[in-house]
């Protein structure tokens, strides 16, 4: 699948967590920042969602806002819920972690839209040790929002390389 996406006119890819308040809008912040420094923004298509529906039409956690502030990533996503229709709009949706996956597989319609589900940790390099997924920052300080940023920074970097038609 990875492999046919690079001669794709376009790419789109659906970040996915909880709530679609931290992970998935930092996840889709954080794309949109790389896809722009390599000025490839027309060719990419990038959202987020989430798989319960606690926040509808809520900007992202304030404190995510805040630590993404921080890098220069401007967070003003309005949190949704995944969709059936989403399988058919995007090319790769991408679930945080093993939950939200499982999630994900219950809702999709077909076997081949259940082929486009992966977890961000696929993504990540040799440096990240000790996570095989994205955690969750909600109930968790300051160091919490920092760790998923740098995680999603390495995993869409690389996404990015891979995919990336340069």
């Amino acid at each position: 699948m990875i492999d046919s996406l690079k001669n794709k006119e376009q790419i789109k890819i659906l970040f996915v967590c909880l709530g679609n308040i931290c992970r998935s809008p930092a996840a889709e912040g954080m794309m949109k920042a790389v896809v722009a420094c390599g000025g490839d923004e027309s060719r990419w298509i990038i959202d987020s969602a989430g798989t319960g529906d606690y926040h509808i039409g809520d900007l992202p956690d304030y404190r995510m806002r805040a630590h993404a502030q921080r890098r220069g990533l401007n967070l003003t996503h309005h949190c949704r819920q995944v969709r059936e229709s989403d399988f058919d709009n995007f090319d790769i949706i991408i679930a945080m972690d093993a939950s939200n996956e499982r999630n994900l597989r219950r809702i999709a319609p077909t076997p081949e839209a259940e082929d486009k589900i992966m977890q961000m940790s696929c993504w990540f390099d040799d440096s990240v040790t000790g996570y095989d997924y994205v955690p969750d920052p909600y109930y968790e300080g300051a160091e919490g929002f920092e760790l998923v940023l740098d995680l999603l920074e390495n995993a869409c970097a690389n996404m990015y390389k891979a995919l990336s038609a340069k």
